[in-house]
């Protein structure tokens, strides 16, 4: 099984893997025979991170995931640059090389859109791909530990308005994201950004198809008012055009926002961020940001758990 996109996802696996996250939480907080049971679990086992672009989450959670379960990893922090990729060697080559190593499973983040789904075309049936965010493409990994998130506060996943905002265009958590969410029944999304980095059509489509209610504002206060979950992205300025820029003073999430915010809200973000939540609000009760990165460590113990078990 690879994970590739959220379309790998579904409300019953979905099910399974937050009870799995739950289960990974307490036993690696609970006695040492348990994480002494944890780290015994997959030995024999390997996993390569191969990371195109930079990582501090997704990569160490995974590596710690790995380490934490007993599968041998190796990596490579930065393949662009130090990598034969450097010398014009291409993905499918080096995807076909570890297939050879026999490497159990091969998490990957790369830059081009579609680059996880070529990597899983070639690879061998005993090694599973993982897309660990793909240009402007998915992040399924960070929605499975963000609807992980939403689901351990609210217990559901089901009639909630969530508004999502920031650099939508170019923001492949907030795609995953979005489409976890339409998964589930009565939900309601609003999309807040400026035009030119609004949610792609292809989402939209999705959500429509889908019978998920959804609207776009380019108002922040606005927005955030009814709002259960309030998903903010950073600018991704690596992926601009030449020349290209986002006005983005009043897409931050400051106290005058957590001000009219519903008092049961609860305020996410993917990380890293750079200015577009101030650090103040990390003070409020419903800044779940860090809590969130923490379940991202679990969410992806109970991914290797399953995948590890399953070969």
């Amino acid at each position: 099984m690879n994970i590739i996109s959220t379309k790998d996802f579904s409300p019953e696996n979905l099910g399974y893997f937050f009870d799995k996250t739950s289960e990974m939480r307490r036993l690696d907080n609970g006695t040492i025979d348990e994480r002494r049971e944890l780290a015994s679990r997959h030995i024999g086992r390997q996993m390569y991170s191969l990371f195109y672009e930079p990582s501090t989450r997704t990569r160490s959670s995974f590596g710690l995931a790995a380490a934490k379960l007993g599968i041998g990893k190796d990596q490579t922090e930065n393949a662009k640059e130090f990598s034969s990729a450097a010398k014009g060697e291409t993905l499918e080559d080096t995807i076909q090389m570890f297939n050879n190593y026999h490497v159990d499973a091969l998490v990957i983040r790369h830059p081009e859109t579609g680059a996880a789904a070529r990597a899983a075309a070639v690879a061998a049936d005993h090694m599973a791909i993982i897309n660990a965010g793909d240009g402007k493409g998915e992040h399924p990994t960070q929605a499975l530990l963000d609807s992980y998130t939403i689901y351990e506060h609210f217990g559901r996943l089901n009639d909630l308005s969530v508004t999502i905002g920031g650099d939508l265009r170019q923001g492949r958590t907030a795609r995953s994201l979005a489409r976890l969410l339409a998964l589930y029944p009565g939900n309601d999304v609003t999309f807040v950004s400026t035009p030119s980095f609004r949610i792609a059509d292809d989402i939209k489509q999705e959500l429509t198809q889908a019978g998920t209610s959804f609207r776009e504002s380019d108002n922040v206060h606005d927005s955030v008012k009814q709002a259960d979950v309030v998903y903010w992205t950073r600018l991704q300025k690596e992926r601009f055009d030449p020349g290209e820029s986002m006005q983005d003073e009043e897409f931050v999430i400051d106290q005058n926002v957590l001000d009219v915010m519903n008092p049961s809200a609860i305020i996410m973000h993917p990380l890293p961020r750079v200015g577009e939540i101030t650090t103040d609000v990390d003070r409020d009760p419903r800044a779940l940001y860090f809590r969130q990165a923490g379940n991202g460590l679990y969410a992806r113990m109970a991914l290797l758990d399953y995948l590890m078990a399953r070969g």
